[in-house]
C-alpha cells in the first residue's frame, strides 16, 4: 500500500488541511504540491484562518483523496498525513510548488503569501472499502539517497528533454497540448501545458537520473 499512498499524494492538486484553534479543530482547502522527500508544500496567505493557527501551533494533518471506485464514497483512496509545519523561503521548494500550481504565479509575490512545508510524522491510508494501513513515516518517505541523486539531476533532465526531446512529453502526456516537462522525483514527473499540469508516476521508484530517462522512454 505504500507505493500506492505514495501516487496519491505525489499527484494530489487539492486537499483539506485540519489545524487546531485553542483546542478546537478547524478544516480548509489547501492545494498541497509535495517536496522532492514527500514533505507537503503549501502556499498560504498570513490573512488566512489556518495561517494564524499554524503559527500558534505548528500541529497539522493534511487530508488527500483519489476518485471513488465507484457510487459508494468510501470506496476512495485516501491518505491522512499528520506532521509539523514551518515556513520555508528554500527558491527551489518555491519553483517545485509552481511548477504544479502555475495560476499561483498571480499571487505567489503578494507580501502576505508565504511557502509552508509540512514534514511527515504520521499517515492513514485507506486504499477503498475494508483497506487501510497506517505506514509509518520512515516507510513512507522516499530513500534519501535516492531523493538527493534524482534532486541533483532534475534541472539537466528538464531542459534535456524539453529542448532535444520535445516529442517525449507530447507522448507520455497522451492529450493535445503544448507538453513540457515541467518537475521530476523519484516516484514521477509532473508535466505542464499552459496551466493544465499532469501527473505521470514511474512503474517504480527511481534511485538516479538514469532510471528516471528509462521511465521517460528517452
Amino acid at each position: 500500500m505504500v507505493w500506492e499512498a505514495r501516487k496519491l499524494v505525489r499527484a494530489a492538486r487539492s486537499g483539506t488541511l485540519a489545524t487546531v484553534a485553542q483546542g478546537q479543530p478547524f478544516a480548509s482547502l489547501v492545494t498541497p504540491a509535495t517536496a522532492p522527500d514527500l514533505s507537503l508544500l503549501l502556499l498560504l496567505s498570513d490573512l488566512s484562518e489556518h495561517t494564524r493557527h499554524l503559527r500558534d501551533d505548528p500541529r497539522c494533518s493534511v487530508l488527500v483523496v483519489g476518485t471513488a471506485e465507484s457510487a459508494n464514497p468510501q470506496t476512495t483512496p485516501r491518505l491522512t498525513l499528520t506532521g509539523r509545519a514551518a515556513p520555508t523561503d528554500d527558491p527551489a521548494l518555491r519553483a517545485r510548488y509552481l511548477a504544479v500550481h502555475p495560476y499561483a504565479v498571480l499571487y505567489a509575490d503578494f507580501a502576505d503569501f508565504h511557502l509552508w512545508r509540512v514534514r511527515v510524522e504520521a499517515t492513514l491510508y485507506v486504499g477503498g472499502f475494508g483497506r487501510a494501513a497506517r505506514p509509518g513515516a520512515d516507510e513512507l518517505v522516499p530513500e534519501p539517497a535516492a531523493v538527493q541523486a534524482v534532486a541533483e539531476a532534475e534541472a539537466a533532465l528538464v531542459v534535456h528533454c524539453n529542448q532535444d526531446h520535445r516529442d517525449v512529453p507530447a507522448r507520455i502526456a497522451k492529450e493535445p497540448g503544448d507538453w513540457r516537462l515541467v518537475a521530476v522525483d523519484v516516484d514521477g514527473c509532473d508535466l505542464g501545458s499552459g496551466e493544465r499540469v499532469r501527473r505521470i508516476h514511474w512503474s517504480a521508484p527511481a534511485v538516479g537520473a538514469a532510471d528516471v530517462w528509462r521511465e521517460l522512454g528517452g
